[in-house]
């Protein structure tokens, strides 16, 4: 099966399926991935859309609804209830920044929807029954990074680096930089918080096993921390620390899911291997 994957590649995978799938009998050889093409150009089309109407609403929720209060309501106990800024321009690029940043967030299941109609012909029915419950638990897992950042990591870093020299310095945050601050480390622990999903479904592909995430743990720890250090703010080593601990957990995680699903598969080929000679014997 891994074989057999990286030989023929998705990009083949997909044209033989389409091909397989509703190719006409007298069309040449290239017509087939000349559909390939024009499908992947309109479902970029439909998601460059769906980006640009949802940052429009984003920035309509955010002008609306106040959405900057609940990035400063975390540190709020530390760094009060207003934000400097220093220039003229700088209220309508960070509201326009938020908005991009919802408008991200609101189209991704659309943009995922997209991913998912173009790839998912050139998989198998036990890959696509595999990845389809990973992706609605990848779901949750995103917006428990996001809650652990927001309701834990937020207000403790604001704390501890805000405890130093107080007796002789007087914070004045700018809201460009604390917004800056605030959304990386959000979109950083909802993504991390994802690698469950990922080795999830490489397991389902047949590309990596439990025995092999196992066995390069002391790398993955090391690229954990390189990753943890490029996505969190480098002035902000408690970010950084908070998520090193989740990241290895998750880690573990990933391989006990990785185990879960080759049980699994290892039952159903046993199956199929007692069907086998129950199949023969009943043929005449």
């Amino acid at each position: 099966m891994t074989e057999s994957f990286a030989r023929e590649g998705l990009l083949g995978r997909l044209r033989r399926a389409r091909a397989e799938g509703g190719a006409a009998a007298n069309r040449t050889a290239e017509m087939p991935f000349l559909d390939h093409l024009e499908e992947l150009r309109w479902r970029i089309l439909w998601s460059l859309v769906a980006l640009l109407t949802m940052s429009g609403l984003g920035f309509w929720l955010v002008t609306h609804f106040d959405a900057l209060h609940l990035l400063i309501r975390p540190a709020q106990p530390y760094i009060g209830d207003k934000l400097y800024f220093l220039n003229l321009t700088e209220p309508f690029f960070v509201t326009f920044k938020l908005g991009v940043l919802i408008g991200i967030l609101l189209a991704f299941p659309i943009i995922a929807y997209q991913v998912w109609a173009f790839v998912s012909p050139a998989l198998l029915t036990r890959e696509r029954r595999a990845i389809v419950p990973a992706l609605y638990f990848g779901l949750l897992l995103f917006l428990g990074g996001v809650a652990l950042a927001y309701f834990y990591v937020v207000p403790a870093t604001a704390k501890f680096m805000l405890s130093f020299q107080r007796g002789s310095l007087t914070p004045m945050l700018t809201v460009d930089k604390y917004i800056a601050l605030v959304s990386k480390v959000l979109v950083a622990f909802g993504a991390v918080f994802e690698l469950p999903v990922v080795v999830l479904v490489l397991s389902a592909l047949g590309l990596v096993t439990s025995r092999f995430l196992a066995s390069k743990r002391r790398y993955a720890i090391a690229i954990m921390t390189l990753a943890a250090s490029m996505l969190t703010p480098g002035d902000a080593i408690t970010v950084t620390i908070f998520m090193m601990l989740p990241l290895i957990l998750l880690y573990e995680t990933s391989i006990g899911l990785a185990r879960l699903v080759e049980r699994g598969r290892a039952k159903a080929a046993a199956a199929r291997a007692e069907e086998a000679p129950d199949a023969l014997a009943e043929a005449p």
